[in-house]
């Protein structure tokens, strides 16, 4: 017997550096890659935590993008290597400081949660391939954003998950589309 047929999910992309060259690049690549964006959040300053700090600099600006085509469930590792890329071309031009002037973090939105990629595994972290991981970040109940104990302290903000609620309605627009 065949499984039932999965919806696709909107592709939710954070981008973060001290640069703002380096975003607009970002931007730019990653619309190359995915297609367009459909939503961008308002950029927000990211004093989450340190562990940027030595890699990336000081005075981190964070931004969400959403893009407006629908992906497969099954495709999330290949956009995390794919941001990996797009992160290690930005840096080989030399035009940054920093060793590592943008971090790309790929996740997909579906109506019942919000999932990101890493390449770091823990233990409620599951393995895709190609050295990647996802964890479902946030989950939608009782008409929010619900944050999980592992849930990184930016995507606890009131003014993200609103973000990742015009996210979910775009995504149902999407759906209907």
């Amino acid at each position: 017997m065949r499984p039932p047929p999965t919806l696709d999910a909107l592709l939710v992309v954070a981008i973060f550096s001290r640069h703002d060259a380096a975003l607009a690049q970002a931007r730019e690549r990653l619309s190359e890659a995915f297609g367009p964006i459909g939503l961008a959040g308002d950029p927000y300053s990211f004093q989450h935590t340190s562990y940027y700090s030595p890699t990336m600099g000081p005075g981190l600006v964070k931004q969400l993008l959403a893009f407006r085509d629908l992906v497969p469930l099954d495709s999330l590792a290949q956009r995390k290597r794919k941001a990996i890329a797009i992160e290690t071309e930005l840096k080989s031009g030399g035009e940054f400081p920093d060793e590592r002037p943008i971090n790309i973090d790929p996740g997909l939105l579906t109506l019942g949660k919000f999932m990101l990629a890493t390449t770091k595994d823990q233990a409620h972290r599951l393995y895709l391939r190609d050295g990647i991981f996802a964890e479902v970040t946030l989950r939608y109940e009782d008409g929010e954003w619900v944050p999980w104990p592992w849930t990184y302290a930016d995507y606890r903000e009131d003014a993200v998950r609103a973000f990742l609620n015009r996210c979910r309605e775009y995504y149902k627009e999407r759906l209907r589309s």
